[in-house]
């Protein structure tokens, strides 16, 4: 039993998922206490701020790091420091570029923009964008090593000092919005000093760097930055839409992350999978050994799948109750709007870990092209979809429908264009998820009954 443990402990798969979990509590915490430090306006124009941040994270580190964590996948430490500093010299160029060009919109729209939450955005970002550089980049060499241990204590540095500073400032200062943004600002500075001190990040040996690598990220990573420019605005579109409309505005946003924060939630083990598949995935694929290649997507797709489905249905029957949970007592209000968008997103929720995994395997078998074309017609639908709901029904419940019908619509693209590579079987999805749990339970009946049988 306890040789079981130890290697379950030591397992990627555990370590990933483990960390994401702690990840995801300290989220949530964090979550609760910004909801209950700023007033609903102020929390909606958090929302917006940093629904923009990430999609720009996203973006800037989506034209690198997919690219990275597959050529460096098995290669010599010498290419992998030549890739880490060509990754970071572009993200370097990267942030000069956005500096320059959101301080000349500062400038020039300001005044227009006040309390609406993009002026905080265009005041802090650039600050956020240097922040966050060193550590980002050091999870490309970390994930491609899969050295799950270390991108969660990385990880932690940054989640746990913001945790704590809300958790100082809820119950000491009581500090506003503006304060808040800053201390999530020198949080991802902690992370990224200890990741160059660490040389992880790539900045020492910067001087590797070469035109040669830089075009082989970049011919690979003009796909997988649409595809994360495209993930991004499927899951950001939303709060842009809603806060652009004049009859939903900050408020309808805020009100809208509160549900939407239990798929977040469940996200967590969906990223810990998907970082531990990539890489096997990738390696099957390097190798064209497709038989390994479908075994590890019909494993991870149907052990995602069945892990979600237990907490979908407590989800879609306590909804009302998760929403007081996540938002508190000033959401009592609007309780049954926010509860039926709750089950909505339950739907939503199950199918997202094929609409992944099947966008994962497209890049790890080299078709990212096909990858960034199934979000990029997920993402026209979603924003159409978006656009209607808000702006023709004026209903935050039609905005969650169309989150449905476009993830809809990206599971029924992956799939087909992975079919047309791989003739994948439905039914052999289902039988590779039980089989996944059937061998962790059955592997700890065997010990526990050596156990019992030695003493």
């Amino acid at each position: 039993m306890k040789n079981l443990i130890i290697k379950i402990v030591k397992e990627d798969n555990f370590i990933s998922l483990f960390g994401n979990v702690v990840f995801a509590a300290l989220g949530f915490i964090a979550f609760l206490l910004l909801t209950r430090s700023l007033s609903l306006f102020d929390f909606g124009q958090w929302i917006i701020y940093i629904t923009i941040a990430t999609l720009i994270d996203l973006l800037r580190f989506g034209l690198t790091r997919t690219a990275v964590v597959r050529f460096i996948s098995g290669i010599d430490k010498y290419e992998k420091q030549s890739f880490i500093a060509t990754s970071m010299l572009i993200g370097i160029v990267q942030v000069f570029v956005i500096v320059l060009i959101l301080y000349i919109l500062y400038f020039l729209f300001s005044d227009s923009l006040q309390n609406s939450g993009y002026q905080y955005f265009l005041l802090f970002y650039p600050f956020l964008a240097i922040s966050n550089l060193s550590w980002n980049n050091a999870l490309s060499l970390l994930q491609a090593e899969q050295k799950f241990d270390k991108i969660l204590f990385l990880r932690a540095i940054n989640v746990a000092s913001f945790v704590l500073f809300l958790v100082i400032n809820k119950l000491f200062f009581n500090f506003g919005l503006k304060e808040i943004i800053i201390a999530n600002i020198f949080s991802n500075l902690i992370a990224s000093v200890y990741s160059f001190i660490k040389g992880w990040d790539g900045l020492l040996y910067i001087q590797k760097a070469s035109i040669q690598v830089s075009k082989k990220i970049l011919n690979f990573g003009k796909f997988s930055i649409g595809t994360a420019i495209g993930s991004s605005l499927l899951r950001s579109a939303d709060a842009f839409i809603i806060g652009l409309s004049p009859f939903l505005g900050p408020a309808a946003v805020a009100l809208y992350a509160i549900p939407l924060k239990f798929v977040e939630i469940l996200e967590i083990p969906l990223r810990s999978f998907t970082a531990t598949a990539f890489p096997k995935m990738s390696r099957a694929g390097l190798k064209n050994n497709l038989a390994e290649f479908k075994n590890v997507f019909y494993t991870y797709s149907g052990a995602i799948s069945f892990l979600f489905t237990p907490l979908l249905i407590a989800g879609f029957i306590f909804a009302n109750k998760f929403v007081w949970i996540l938002g508190g007592n000033e959401y009592k209000d609007s309780a049954i709007l926010l509860g039926n968008i709750f089950r909505i997103f339950c739907i939503y929720a199950l199918l997202l870990p094929i609409d992944r995994l099947s966008g994962v395997a497209l890049d790890s078998i080299n078709l990212p092209k096909l990858n960034f074309l199934k979000v990029m017609i997920m993402m026209i639908a979603n924003i159409v979809g978006d656009l209607i709901a808000v702006f023709a029904f004026k209903s935050l419940t039609a905005v969650a429908v169309v989150t449905v019908l476009f993830t809809l619509t990206g599971v029924s693209l992956g799939w087909f264009y992975l079919n047309r590579k791989l003739q994948l079987n439905f039914f052999q999805l289902v039988i590779s998820g039980v089989n996944f749990y059937k061998f962790f339970i059955n592997k700890f009946l065997s010990l526990k009954i050596i156990k019992e049988q030695r003493y």
